[in-house]
């Protein structure tokens, strides 16, 4: 019987040739060994398929805060959030009153971590905490100011609102103050919401922001005192799709928020 000399030992000839079987064997089962594509005869089963994608959507773009003045601005609230974009700002109220709670909607969920960055800062003496929020609690409170606006059935336990012919008449100077605008409204949407009481473009002031922006707010002056109050009738209806608070306001303050956007 003949020897072999393999790798610094003598092997039986038919050693050799069954190592040689055994080799060919696993060059021709492929990739399990030899990292080359080939046929497999050890798996009978497929190979598993790769995890499935799963697409989580990103993450509503508003923020609550906490701690507002009561005669905060929506234009304050843009000026807060300085170099974000501001596309909505609710106003929380229980019973016809501000909580010194607000919603503000982003432009982007990427915004949502700089917001947070503003927490407990600053909005005139107090200071203000910044929360994440989901889009189920914006419609909610959404749902909220509208059940609370004039006309539907108030909530049971909710004080009434003081009415306007409650209202002294001393308080209204003949100028009214909007708040809640959509930032693309124009003199022309103010005038057809005032449809019932006769305004000129001139008596329309649109209020910006110290960056030249909309501010969400206006001042409308009125022939005289007894027409602002009658107008404030239109307070918490609807100018598009948001709803306009409307408040009583002096021309003092008219030309104070006049010069904030100069």
């Amino acid at each position: 019987m003949k020897t072999m000399f393999y790798r610094g030992k003598y092997v039986d000839s038919a050693d050799a040739r069954e190592m040689g079987f055994k080799r060919q064997r696993l060059m021709d089962q492929g990739s399990s060994y030899f990292g080359a594509p080939g046929p497999s005869y050890i798996y009978d089963a497929p190979p598993p398929l790769p995890p499935a994608y799963s697409y989580v959507p990103p993450p509503f773009p508003v923020v609550r805060l906490r701690g507002l003045p009561f005669d905060c601005a929506e234009a304050e609230i843009v000026d807060f959030f300085h170099g974000l974009d501001v596309i909505d700002v609710l106003f929380v109220h229980k019973g016809g009153k501000f909580t010194g709670e607000a919603y503000c909607v982003l432009g982007y969920p990427l915004q949502i971590d700089f917001a947070l960055q503003r927490n407990r800062r600053n909005i005139g003496r107090r200071y203000v905490e910044v929360f994440r929020s989901r889009k189920e609690e914006y419609y909610n409170a959404i749902a909220n100011e509208v059940s609370d606006a004039p006309g539907s059935s108030p909530r049971r336990g909710a004080p009434r609102a003081r009415s306007m012919d409650e209202r002294d008449l001393s308080e209204f100077k003949g100028v009214l103050r909007l708040r809640g605008l959509p930032f693309s409204a124009t003199k022309d949407d103010i005038i057809n919401f005032f449809k019932d009481f006769v305004l000129s473009e001139d008596k329309v002031h649109l209020i910006a922001n110290s960056e030249g922006r909309p501010a969400g707010e206006s001042f409308v002056e009125f022939k005289s005192p007894e027409e602002s109050k009658a107008a404030m009738s239109k307070d918490r209806m609807t100018l598009g799709y948001r709803y306009i608070e409307l408040f009583p306001a002096s021309r003092e303050e008219l030309e104070e928020a006049a010069s904030r956007g100069r």
